[in-house]
């Protein structure tokens, strides 16, 4: 399998992007195709040993910032890392993308370079969410500000492909993020698309509230990518404010110490179920391709585990699946810019 890493992109790029590939090689053999400045990958791919693994580099010149406009960017930058990677992916010289980039740089890239899937009105940026029973999928949590009923009926297929092909859960629970569990609560295209989803075949089982997706009520939970964003960013920042205050008020009583040492590998338990690195990124679905996007602050480890979700969704073949799915419901329209 081969997969395009933009090495490029993130916060810490290309020292941590060039580090996860070849931990992603070494682990789960695969070619990793690393794009961008010739030179610097080629600085840090010295200090690895990197003997036996498939590490090819593909020379682009330019690179699209964090704070750039995403659009324009793509639009300025043909020899972007960005950009000449989904022009590769889309020639079919590899099976995935992956990205520690501007994630609208990515979609804008996705959406130029590779298209729509046949059917699809809006792609749509997903990730797996921790809850006490795992991990459910929430989508969308960024791409798509201002949703149409519709649209939220394709994210539900499209987190029910990925759920069911990548995280390997049968028949999964799809959930609609509301205010309320009645069906007319929520902002009218919340109340629309909760009929869209009850007709949809799919395995619906209602509106569910913020309390419940860390619960673990659904398997899936859509929304439109304001509010997804919102409650994704909320979560990290909860969950950082609470690891940070428990250790502050066990160093305040000295016995609480003794048991914080008693404790510490529950703690560390915790904070790897909690840990963004554990999977890497989550995919951009909706696309023409297998694009996943892991967050700008990834180190090697959470590059390497992006490396290993785009290998599942190559495995899980959620491209022809989504297709099928679409078919299915008949929902297949002309992929024309709306």
């Amino acid at each position: 399998m081969r997969i395009i890493l933009d090495a490029m992109g993130g916060d810490y790029a290309p020292q941590v992007a060039v580090e996860g590939a070849v931990m992603a090689a070494r682990e789960f053999g695969v070619e990793v195709i690393l794009v961008g400045r010739e030179e610097a990958i080629r600085a840090e791919l010295s200090k690895h040993n990197t003997n036996g693994l498939s590490l090819p580099i593909v020379h682009a010149s330019q690179v699209i910032e964090m704070q750039e406009h995403p659009a324009a960017a793509v639009k300025a930058k043909p020899d972007s890392s960005m950009v000449v990677g989904m022009k590769m992916l889309k020639r079919g010289e590899a099976d995935a993308f992956v990205s520690a980039g501007n994630s609208g740089g990515v979609l804008a890239a996705a959406i130029f370079h590779l298209g729509r899937i046949k059917g699809i009105k809006r792609p749509a940026l997903a990730t797996p969410y921790p809850t006490t029973k795992g991990f459910c999928f929430l989508i969308d949590v960024g791409a798509n500000t201002d949703c149409k009923p519709e649209y939220l009926l394709q994210f539900a297929l499209m987190g029910h492909v990925y759920a069911e092909r990548v995280m390997g859960i049968k028949n999964p629970r799809i959930g609609l993020l509301s205010n309320g569990e009645e069906e007319t609560k929520g902002t009218i295209v919340v109340q629309e698309a909760h009929q869209l989803l009850k007709a949809s075949g799919l395995n619906f089982i209602g509106n569910v509230e913020g309390k419940d997706i860390p619960a673990g009520m659904a398997d899936v939970v859509v929304s439109d990518g304001f509010t997804g964003n919102v409650v994704v960013k909320l979560s990290e920042g909860l969950a950082m404010a609470l690891m940070g205050i428990m250790k502050e008020e066990i160093k305040k009583r000295p016995l609480a110490i003794l048991g914080g040492l008693l404790a510490k590998p529950a703690f560390q338990a915790v904070a790897k179920r909690l840990d963004y690195r554990e999977y890497g990124g989550g995919p951009l679905l909706g696309v023409d391709g297998v694009v996943i996007v892991a967050h700008g602050r990834s180190d090697a480890i959470a590059i390497k585990n992006a490396i290993r979700a785009a290998k599942k969704a190559v495995e899980g073949g959620i491209l022809k699946a989504i297709k099928e799915g679409l078919e299915e419901m008949r929902l297949a329209s002309p992929s024309e810019e709306e």
